[in-house]
């Protein structure tokens, strides 16, 4: 799993073959600033590169049904990368996901941590 901030449309085949991705999850919701490319435009691109996309938009933190949803699609654990504007969305709703499949919240958090994103704060 990677977490990221926005990626582009033009970058995501350079980004998927040097990861080996096989999956990408937006949880950046449209509109959410000026220029921000568009889901429609980053699920064009994940496809072209032969990604498997799932668009699931988050505000503030994931309700119920978007942690089911990437846990579901994240369950086969193929390489994939989460992203929305700074990462920290994704890598909670990675986190929510992963505990609410079974995952110790300790060991969730030291993960997070180690990328850069501190959810010592967040319910697991």
């Amino acid at each position: 799993i990677w977490l990221s901030g926005q990626i582009l449309p033009d970058a995501l085949a350079e980004i998927a073959s040097r990861l080996g991705l096989r999956k990408v999850v937006n949880n950046r919701p449209d509109h959410e600033e000026p220029g921000q490319p568009a889901s429609d435009e980053i699920r064009a691109a994940a496809e072209a590169a032969g990604l498997a996309y799932l668009e699931a938009p988050v505000r503030g933190l994931p309700d119920a049904q978007t942690i089911s949803a990437v846990g579901a699609f994240l369950s086969d654990g193929a390489p994939a990368l989460l992203f929305c504007r700074s990462g920290m969305r994704s890598a909670a709703t990675w986190a929510m996901a992963q505990a609410d499949q079974g995952a110790d919240a300790d060991d969730l958090r030291a993960q997070a941590l180690a990328a850069g994103y501190d959810l010592s704060r967040l319910q697991l």
